[in-house]
């Protein structure tokens, strides 16, 4: 069998409890004047057992309250000590913190019995006034310390379990964000494998021509589609791939959309938020040119839907601005405003996955993303997205990329 292990805090209160009753001891302070067992002395007995009980109020709550209870009675046998009575309603609180359920909920109805009926039999044995003092000072040693005990451990309940939902909501919003992340990621790679297997079917065709027809025109020009398009799909490689996990999702990859199809999608904006009384425009002020590498219009394409899908959400009425254009060095910049909510940021479920994803398309092409609420210039404010994509040249040469 093993014996029980106080708790520190436990043996300190026993230890207190027990200084405190022998000094008072020792100057004749007790609680009755007569008693039937008249040796000074028995007052120590319970004194010292009822210390002994407050060592065990943590680690054995159901014992201590018994025996600690038999020390009480028989401290009524002799002259008395306060302390003991003291350290009585320590023992009963901790029965009913650190005990049973079942005896949690059952101490605070016995000590109450017990209360009613001690007043209710002095009464009757009694007859006067004094009865009530009596039932009084049962109750402040029994039934207020055990309702105090079963007040304090239903707060401790309850803030344990409101810490159990915190950290289940906080798991939950971890899981979200990572499934978030990787689903975009198995969508990015779906979108590379379309974009890398368009500039290997073009060699394969153009190698093919060059090799069927016998002519250095067609040659040479097959040769210089065929490098463009190497260079063109190592490029688009050497952003994504290092970062892109496999996927094995069944969907079917779709075509990649570009900055072309922009003009739709903010059509299609514009009808949806009519209702909400939301207006959308396209402010494109890039200069004339070829199409840019498709991996910078992909993101760019992905951060306007994105955008405009958060505004028709969560912004205020008002006018959303789509604004394309380009850097003296060549990066394209994308911004989209829209008014402020009063939210910041999205908040539906899944919420974060939208910025989440965009910033991931952003940092694979070694860009600058910022989303967030600014000031406007009529003192209000407005939900901004902004992001800077570099431009590579097409006819940089393809560098040495080993998987």
């Amino acid at each position: 069998m093993t014996l029980p292990r106080p708790h520190r805090h436990d043996l300190l209160i026993a230890a207190g409890g027990l200084a405190i009753g022998l000094l008072m001891w020792s100057f004749g302070l007790h609680t009755q004047n007569d008693a039937p067992v008249t040796a000074r002395w028995a007052t120590l007995v319970p004194l010292v057992v009822m210390a002994a009980m407050e060592a065990l109020r943590r680690s054995r709550p159901q014992t201590a309250l018994t025996v600690a209870t038999l020390a009480l009675v028989a401290d009524q046998f002799t002259y008395g000590s306060l302390v003991t009575a003291l350290m009585f309603t320590d023992v009963v609180y901790a029965a009913v913190v650190y005990g049973s359920p079942a005896s949690a909920r059952r101490i605070p109805y016995t000590t109450g019995l017990i209360t009613v009926g001690v007043t209710i039999g002095f009464l009757v044995w009694w007859q006067n006034a004094i009865a009530l003092l009596v039932g009084l000072v049962t109750g402040m040693v029994s039934f207020l310390p055990a309702v105090t005990g079963a007040v304090v451990r239903n707060h401790r309940q309850a803030a344990d379990a409101a810490r159990l939902r915190a950290d289940q909501t906080a798991l939950l919003a971890e899981m979200d964000r990572s499934q978030a992340v990787v689903a975009e990621r198995a969508r990015m790679a779906r979108e590379l494998h379309d974009m890398v297997a368009n500039h290997l079917s073009a060699i394969a065709i153009h190698s093919t021509a060059a090799l069927s027809i016998d002519d250095p025109g067609t040659t040479r020009q097959a040769l210089t589609v065929i490098r463009e398009n190497s260079v063109e799909g190592l490029a688009e490689m050497r952003r994504l791939i290092g970062l892109l996990r496999d996927s094995s999702g069944d969907t079917a990859p779709a075509a990649a959309p570009t900055l072309d199809g922009l003009e739709a999608l903010v059509a299609q904006a514009r009808t949806n938020g009519e209702p909400s009384g939301l207006t959308f425009a396209l402010d494109d002020t890039r200069p004339p040119g070829g199409p840019l590498p498709a991996p910078v219009e992909l993101a760019a394409y992905r951060i306007v839907q994105e955008s405009l899908t958060n505004a028709l959400k969560h912004a205020a009425p008002g006018e959303v601005r789509v604004e394309l254009g380009r850097r003296p060095d060549g990066a394209l910049t994308v911004g989209v405003t829209s008014p402020f909510g009063g939210q910041p940021g999205p908040r539906a479920p899944g919420s974060g996955a939208g910025l989440v994803g965009m910033r991931e398309r952003v940092a694979l092409l070694d860009g600058e993303f910022e989303a967030g609420a600014v000031p406007a210039g009529d003192g209000g404010k407005v939900w901004r997205v902004r992001a800077v994509l570099p431009v590579g040249t097409r006819d940089e040469e393809p560098q040495a990329w080993y998987g």
